[in-house]
């Protein structure tokens, strides 16, 4: 078959154009050439999605079987795509995200039928957030290509390449070792997803021209927080002691849950659904899971490789001396 991947160098894209690799297809890939290294054995276009010079260029005298967009945020922009690829690709994928529900991460499961945020499929950056935009850009392919449609909303990501540094930040933490500020209750039950699983799922529908969106965040309580610090310590052989602190505490002193302490959901109504969507849908079709130990160990035989001083984690991580002082204090 032949895939293009809008997008395809960093993380799930990455994940996607070795699945599709691995199966045979003929893949393209279109991207600006700045986020990451394209995989050998692939047709690499340099272009800007925003450009309608580069999608004429793209296009032009190309065909495929299935386009995966992974890196869509911006309906507009979405749209302008669509248009370029409608009658030249079979199948069109969407990487949306389970952030374009609005019922979410509010109280209670959802799943497929949930709610969308409103947002215009022509809508500009400055017309929401990137749940809402989302939303939107669903709204841009649905309306606007004549194939098939197929929209995959992942949840929690994890896996090796991992570009937006939770994993990473924790492995890289605790492999440090020492006493490690632990947030909240290590019995909150998680559930994430190995970015190698959604691409496996998404290529499987779009090969057999499925028309339809899932909700691919992984299994309901997979693993337990507290076990999934334990899996980094594991992995990395470090002597890291958990010093488990109170939500409240670390709230009170403006820790900030998700990103200073990465996939930290305090236990408060803003978080109450984080952990429950459904997937339902996506197992029934054959979505396969493996185990997040795997998930953990693979993440830090590709980490390790890399210099500390080398390694991103975004905006995610706390400051060591405000760890340190958190510590002190809760002693």
């Amino acid at each position: 078959m032949r895939t293009l991947v809008i997008g395809g160098s960093v993380f799930l894209g990455r994940a996607i154009v070795e699945e599709a690799l691995r199966r045979g297809h003929e893949v393209t890939t279109f991207n600006r050439g700045r986020s990451g290294v394209d995989l050998p054995g692939v047709e690499a276009v340099r272009g800007d999605r925003e450009v309608a010079e580069d999608l004429a260029r793209l296009t032009d005298g190309r065909r495929w079987d299935i386009v995966v967009d992974v890196c869509g945020y911006v309906p507009r922009v979405v749209g302008e795509s669509v248009r370029a690829l409608n009658g030249r690709a079979a199948t069109y994928t969407f990487i949306s995200s389970i952030s374009a529900c609005s019922d979410w991460p509010e109280p209670g499961a959802v799943d497929e039928s949930a709610p969308r945020f409103e947002c215009a499929p022509d809508a500009g950056p400055e017309d929401g957030d990137y749940g809402t935009l989302k939303a939107g850009c669903e709204r841009a392919v649905e309306q606007g290509f004549d194939g098939n449609v197929l929209i995959i909303e992942p949840g929690l990501l994890l896996g090796p390449h991992e570009d937006v540094g939770r994993l990473p930040w924790w492995l890289t933490r605790i492999a440090r070792g020492g006493r490690v500020l632990a947030p909240g209750d290590p019995d909150v039950a998680m559930q994430v997803i190995d970015v190698r699983d959604i691409a496996a799922f998404t290529l499987t529908q779009a090969e057999a021209g499925v028309n339809d969106r899932f909700f691919t965040s992984g299994v309901q309580g997979n693993i337990a927080f507290g076990d999934w610090l334990a899996e980094c310590r594991a992995v990395t052989g470090s002597d890291a002691e958990f010093v488990w602190v109170k939500d409240r505490f670390l709230l009170d002193r403006e820790i900030q849950p998700w990103t200073e302490l990465p996939l930290w959901a305090p236990r408060t109504p803003e978080f109450a659904g984080l952990w429950l969507p459904s997937s339902a849908k996506a197992h029934a079709a054959g979505l396969r899971c493996r185990p997040v130990a795997e998930t953990v160990r693979d993440t830090w035989a590709w980490l390790r490789e890399i210099p500390v001083e080398e390694r991103s984690f975004g905006r995610h991580g706390i400051a060591p001396e405000k760890e340190a002082g958190i510590l002190a204090e809760w002693a």
